[in-house]
């Protein structure tokens, strides 16, 4: 299942949650390459969430406009699909049955939704799982079943709204290395909003660094790690570091020197 992901172009866009609101983001632009993985990256309250929501359709921007493949983003689509933090599973069903639920609805049919399952489950690693309870899984397990929901629908584009961030160490850095290599390995568009600067290494070939409010971007810097990536790796910690660089206020100008005024002593006074 090799999905082309799909090109974002983001013009001048601007928004504001009411006429008279103040800005929450303003002349934000970016482009994304198809098959990309971006991280935006920003402190709690830059507006990288709300520029996500307006990638997913999910609001009109105030000004500007996203494209995909040079098509107006207008609405939510089928090309793309959308991690919240929370996967909302429904309870009292089974992990298949939450995976193919979107798929029931769009009517195909059975033997196809049952491939399609199939296969979005084996990408996460949770096909012994099929037939188990959500309720019964622990939290990483529930992201897996939430991040499967999203492969079995086959999107151009994956946005992730920080969907790793309740999960204790070890599987959210699963979660961050999987989710990575299944975009990759499928051809998708990852789009990842986060403020965590190692799941930005660890997920990302390129970062946006947003500052706000109102949000806008004020650096890219690129990740460019071959290979899988752990975070003990040096080439990791170095990108880590350089992120860091981008949230450090710049140093300080330093005093000038004292100037001693003192009039010197004269040889005549010091005999």
């Amino acid at each position: 299942m090799v999905i082309p992901g799909v090109h974002i172009k983001i013009e001048n866009l601007a928004h504001r949650y009411r006429a008279r609101s103040a800005l929450v983001l303003d002349r934000v632009e970016a482009e994304v390459a198809p098959g990309e993985a971006l991280a935006i990256l920003g402190r709690s309250g830059c507006g990288k969430s709300t520029l996500l929501h307006i990638l997913a359709g999910l609001m009109r921007p105030s000004a500007g406009a996203v494209y995909l493949d040079g098509k107006a983003v207008e609405g939510p689509s089928p090309r793309w699909v959308m991690m919240f933090q929370q996967p909302s599973l429904f309870p009292w069903m089974q992990v298949a049955q939450n995976v193919g639920i979107g798929l029931r609805f769009a009517h195909l049919p059975k033997a196809e939704v049952a491939s399609r399952v199939a296969e979005a489950l084996r990408l996460v690693d949770l096909e012994s799982h099929a037939e188990a309870n959500v309720q019964d899984l622990s939290g990483g397990q529930q992201q897996r079943v939430a991040l499967a929901r999203s492969l079995v629908m086959k999107p151009e584009l994956l946005l992730l709204d920080e969907p790793f961030s309740g999960l204790d160490t070890f599987p959210r850095a699963a979660l961050q290395r999987d989710g990575r290599s299944i975009a990759k390995r499928l051809g998708l568009t990852l789009v990842i909003v986060t403020h965590d600067i190692d799941e930005a290494a660890l997920m990302a070939d390129r970062a946006l660094i947003m500052a706000g409010p109102p949000g806008t971007i004020v650096e890219a810097v690129a990740i460019d790690i071959k290979g899988p990536r752990e975070r003990k790796d040096p080439e990791v910690r170095t990108a880590r570091e350089r992120l860091m660089q981008s949230f450090e206020p710049p140093a300080a100008e330093p005093w000038p020197a004292a100037v001693d005024n003192t009039p010197a002593a004269d040889a005549t006074d010091a005999a």
